[in-house]
């Protein structure tokens, strides 16, 4: 009589789940992914103490003049020039986001809904020209446009990308023109 009592104890069907031990797996995930996306922040703001000599953003002048070049886009970011990795966060300058530009003869407007405005005098533009990436952004060749411009002692590359990629080179062109013109008056 004895085996017919181990095979009914056989029959008795193991437990599927253990709740406990999921329910501790799920919370340590949720932790360990609030835990790294609070070093990422702390890191930010660190970057930005780190470039806290940023001197203040030049504010748009009363009358800047007819504007030559308009844009909307967005705003990907500045680097230290040369640098395509080295952001910037200081001053406003690592958010990204929607951004209207204007160029006149005072220098170039960055309007930037959400974000803090800039504006970069045409006695502090350098270069523009056309690149694949900037800080985070990487796109097809030529598919960004890169303004280099100075700030206090620090050269700036700023990136941007139009609604229209067909208006990069006109502004390429523009902006070098009168960059040149500039240079040439001082």
């Amino acid at each position: 009589m004895t085996p017919v009592i181990l095979l009914a104890e056989a029959k008795r069907s193991a437990e599927v789940t253990d709740w406990g031990a999921r329910i501790g797996w799920l919370v340590g995930l949720a932790l360990f992914v609030a835990l790294i996306y609070w070093l990422m922040r702390e890191g930010w703001k660190w970057r930005g103490t780190l470039q806290g000599d940023l001197p203040e953003l030049p504010t748009v002048p009363d009358e800047p003049g007819e504007a030559r070049l308009t844009m909307s886009g967005r705003y990907h970011g500045s680097t230290t020039a040369g640098q395509w990795l080295d952001r910037i966060v200081a001053r406003g300058l690592g958010t990204r986001s929607r951004a209207e530009l204007t160029l006149t003869d005072a220098g170039l407007e960055v309007v930037r809904p959400g974000a803090s405005d800039f504006f970069v005098p045409a006695t502090a533009l350098r270069e523009a020209r056309l690149d694949k990436g900037i800080a985070g952004k990487v796109l097809t060749e030529g598919g960004l446009l890169v303004v280099t411009w100075a700030h206090g002692d620090k050269l700036i590359d700023s990136g941007f990308r139009s609604d229209h990629a067909a208006e990069h080179t006109e502004w390429v062109d523009t902006l070098n023109h009168m960059i040149n013109d500039t240079e040439g008056a001082r």
